[in-house]
């Protein structure tokens, strides 16, 4: 029942936000609040598709095809809001400075996000597995006709992004090593401390007090806490800035972000080495296994899906957190994050916090593609 309401309410949402929202907002500059601007009668035509699209995905009339008529309502009306925030933005442009800016109102996040929610919904329910690449297809064209049109040429984020494109692609580069590299530091770590959990006894109790300590301190306060502890460090051994290793910089964003990360790997790992039955492992060193050959053959690859269900969550947070790393002058998108902060443009603040999450939803994305191979893998081994 609450997947049937579901499409119903996206489309709920859909009408109320292009009737009671703001579709875009005008600023005479990027400083100043915006005045806001409805959407008017013609919100009236995404609001009927999303409508329709909600009515068939909800199951209201059987047919094979009312899955694949809501999909196209739901990325017609998807197409429709994007030509109203595109049209809408150059008009008010029209003949402004250059500093006037038309921004994204409320109205048109709310109503692309549950124009999305909507095609998704669609895209589950048609029969067979042609919904997402259809679903997929479909928003690619889209995004590429939006692109090549320059149809959001006006709108003050695509403004803010021609301004610093180049910046902007140094900071997802420095985003993502920072992340990788994070994420490689606690990997290194991890292992050996989930072998020390897996033993138990007070090595285990020690390594869980301090991951879980390091999970109740605030990420600002572990940065700030490690900038100060590696000037000390330097100021008494000045020959590890030879290394690369500063106070300021990457090293204090890479170590306070494997720092948090730490703890969903260990714990995975523990947990994925001791999922094995007694009875396969008890086999396996009766085959004439020694202990490594063990651990690699047999308890890695029965707990390969839990080990990467804790990687998935560690490289989602690993990617989070590292926008910290624009406080401490590790550079990354956290670094546009903050000047656009310090700046009070929300735009700017935009232009460096969606990327970081299409990065996390990329990575979540495709490290829960594997989990059904790695799961038909260890079946297969075991």
């Amino acid at each position: 029942m609450t997947r049937r309401l579901l499409p119903l309410c996206a489309a709920g949402l859909v009408a109320a936000a292009l009737a009671g929202l703001p579709l875009l907002t005008f600023a005479p500059n990027r400083l100043v609040p915006g005045d806001p601007v409805a959407a008017g009668w013609p919100g009236l035509g995404p609001a009927a598709l999303a409508l329709a699209a909600g009515w068939l995905t909800s199951g209201a009339r059987p047919g094979r095809a009312l899955p694949l008529a809501a999909l196209i309502a739901a990325l017609a009306g998807l197409g429709v809001l994007g030509l109203m925030v595109g049209e809408g933005a150059a008009r008010l442009l029209a003949g402004r400075p250059a500093a006037a800016r038309a921004s994204l109102g409320a109205g048109a996040w709310l109503a692309g996000f549950a124009f999305l929610l909507l095609s998704a919904e669609a895209a589950r329910a048609i029969p067979g597995r042609a919904g997402r690449p259809l679903a997929l297809a479909g928003g690619l064209a889209l995004a590429g006709f939006a692109g090549w049109s320059g149809l959001f040429d006006a709108v003050s984020l695509a403004v803010e992004y021609r301004a610093r494109a180049g910046a902007v692609q140094a900071a997802v580069a420095q985003h993502l090593g920072l992340s990788a590299g994070a994420l490689g530091l606690a990997l290194l770590v991890s292992a050996p401390l989930a072998l020390l959990l897996l033993r138990g006894g007070w090595p285990a109790r020690g390594v869980e007090a301090v991951l879980n300590g390091v999970q109740v301190v605030p990420a600002l306060a572990l940065f700030a806490a490690l900038v100060s502890v590696l000037s000390g460090v330097l100021a008494w051994l000045p020959s590890l800035r030879a290394l690369g290793l500063a106070a300021i910089g990457p090293t204090p964003a890479v170590l306070g972000t494997a720092a948090y990360v730490a703890l969903p790997l260990v714990q995975s790992l523990a947990a994925g080495l001791a999922s094995p039955d007694p009875a396969v492992l008890e086999s396996a060193r009766a085959l004439g296994l020694t202990r490594l050959q063990v651990l690699l053959r047999v308890r890695l690859r029965l707990g390969a899906p839990l080990l990467l269900g804790g990687l998935r969550v560690a490289t989602v947070q690993s990617i989070g957190l590292s926008t910290l790393g624009g406080l401490v002058g590790a550079g990354g998108l956290g670094a546009v994050v903050f000047d656009g902060m310090a700046q009070f443009a929300p735009d700017l603040i935009l232009l460096g916090a969606i990327p970081v999450i299409a990065l996390s939803l990329a990575a979540d994305r495709g490290l829960a593609l594997l989990g059904p191979r790695e799961a038909r893998a260890a079946r297969v081994s075991a």
